[in-house]
């Protein structure tokens, strides 16, 4: 198999320990993924019916006008994908925002990243290994929730372990079931509304009930944003994405980068479908549903019921069940990943860098991860209110993670970039470390000189190491306009999300302010 480096055995250590200045690894991640792969693992964290449990909510919330909330929210997220897809191209690594950080900001900014991820990567699977729990308990009453969580991160934990292939083959099964399961709801709604009509006005999704408010809608924006939290997890396989030359090629990272968008585009649009026909055909209207919080999280079940019958419902409730821990398997290699690149840079412990020889994943770094998912997915599980509890503080770590990514984007092409340094200078994992852009095992350049390719895989033809000046549009007012969607999302943010996420964040610079003093001493002592 290839491997990211471009120097033969000795490239393949480069790549695997390069970022890690020494860190122990027994190979390099393998470029194997296609387009489809990563489009699988994008659509698979996020899910194509990721709508279905808060589609009652957004309805109240919105006054009735649930699809130009998504739609909005759509638009919104399309900011981080195109700050997600500049970065890739200029440090198309393991680590995602992690690395993004380092890069455009600094070692500093780039712990802080990562941190803050590792909470979003960590307990996003954990919920949805417990809706499936849940959901699957529902089915069979007299198997407790926690056992059917426990063996979902079990199955899911042992395909991924069995390889990166054959856990994007697993996904792509399931996508595919869950999108025919989307597709007979969609036909059924229409074959309803065409031969019954629609309870209500045909633009009403879209304006509203009695009248829009835009307040009302942003409001609900604030929540729906949430539902697209996992497409970024796909920058995370940019070591594993192959490109052109039998994967050895720069053709990786733009596969990435179009990986990225295209998953918010598809998601976006199947979003809009399923929110648009659900309100359409809802028994209650929008202020009824706001009056009966309790039968909010049920809506889109009782839609489909009311509207054509119970066995859409329970096919949705299955195809809901089993695409939630397939969710979880795509959050929990991404999980992975982000330990495998911190452990590579000594941020974590760095038993947790090596690569599996056989399988050509992080096995340390996705058992860790799937060890407290586990124990927060089953402890949740044990708890009355464990789901409310877990749902309510997954998501301000992803939306800190994004505020430092569109930072990043300034970092890099407005100062850090136009100094002329490379991504990640000495040790930093990109030049190798033979070589500040060109060594032996320099991974910028290697066999298929990713910096003069005519992709331009960090040049080419958009410039990014000084082929051209930094564009307004794209590197300034693009990544302001997504930070300024962040902060509002997480001024909209429960408290004890808010509380959580601060505690984490100062864990974090209480752990990069220990490392920072361990390394200051050891130099000195050096010195």
């Amino acid at each position: 198999m290839p491997v990211t480096g471009g120097g033969g055995e000795e490239g393949a250590a480069g790549g695997a320990a390069g970022g890690g200045g020494g860190s122990a690894a027994t190979g390099a991640l393998r470029r194997t993924l296609t387009f489809r792969d990563l489009l699988v693992y994008g659509l698979l964290f996020i899910a194509p019916m990721a709508p279905v449990g808060i589609f009652g909510a957004l309805q109240a919330t919105s006054h009735g006008a649930v699809t130009l909330v998504y739609l909005v929210a759509t638009v919104a997220m399309a900011f981080t994908a195109f700050s997600y897809a500049q970065m890739v191209r200029v440090a198309p690594r393991a680590g995602s925002v992690y690395t993004y950080a380092r890069v455009g900001l600094g070692e500093g900014a780039g712990f802080v990243a990562g941190w803050m991820a590792m909470l979003d990567y960590l307990l996003i699977p954990a919920v949805a290994y417990l809706f499936s729990g849940i959901a699957l308990h529902a089915l069979v009453p007299s198997v407790h929730p926690w056992v059917w969580t426990a063996l979902a991160v079990a199955v899911t934990t042992l395909l991924n372990l069995s390889g990166v292939r054959t856990a994007a083959r697993a996904g792509f099964a399931v996508l595919a079931m869950e999108i025919v399961v989307l597709a007979v709801f969609v036909v059924s709604a229409v074959v309803e509304l065409v031969v019954h009509g629609a309870p209500r006005g045909w633009a009403e999704p879209l304006t509203g009930e009695g009248g829009f408010s835009a307040g009302a809608v942003l409001a609900a924006v604030s929540v729906a944003v949430l539902s697209y939290l996992g497409f970024d997890a796909i920058a995370s396989f940019a070591e594993e994405a192959g490109g052109g030359e039998g994967g050895r090629g720069p053709g990786g990272p733009d596969r990435v980068a179009r990986a990225v968008l295209s998953c918010l585009v598809v998601a976006g649009v199947l979003f809009a479908v399923q929110t648009y026909l659900a309100a359409l055909l809802m028994p209650v209207s929008a202020a009824e549903l706001a009056a009966r919080p309790a039968e909010q999280g049920a809506a889109f079940y009782a839609t489909a019921d009311s509207a054509v019958g119970r066995w859409l419902q329970d096919l949705v409730a299955v195809s809901k069940a089993v695409g939630a821990a397939f969710a979880a398997l795509a959050g929990q290699a991404a999980a992975g990943r982000l330990l495998f690149a911190m452990a590579r840079d000594r941020r974590l412990p760095g038993a947790m860098s090596k690569v599996d020889a056989g399988s050509g994943v992080p096995r340390r770094a996705l058992l860790g991860a799937a060890l407290v998912t586990l124990v927060a997915a089953v402890g949740a599980a044990r708890r009355d209110d464990g789901l409310a509890q877990l749902s309510s503080i997954v998501n301000v770590g992803a939306l800190t993670a994004f505020g430092l990514l569109h930072a990043s984007v300034i970092g890099w092409f407005w100062i850090r970039g136009r100094r002329g340094r490379p991504p990640l200078g000495r040790g930093g994992g990109l030049v190798g470390r033979t070589g500040e852009l060109g060594g032996r095992s320099g991974e910028l350049v290697g066999r298929s000189g990713e910096l003069g390719g005519r992709s331009g895989g960090l040049v080419g033809r958009t410039g990014e190491l000084g082929g051209g000046p930094p564009s307004v549009l794209r590197h300034a007012m693009v990544p302001l306009l997504g930070l300024a969607v962040v902060v509002a999302v997480v001024v909209e943010a429960s408290a004890t999300a808010q509380l959580v996420g601060g505690v984490w964040l100062v864990a974090g610079l209480v752990v990069l302010a220990v490392q920072h003093g361990g390394r200051a001493r050891a130099g000195g002592m050096r010195g």
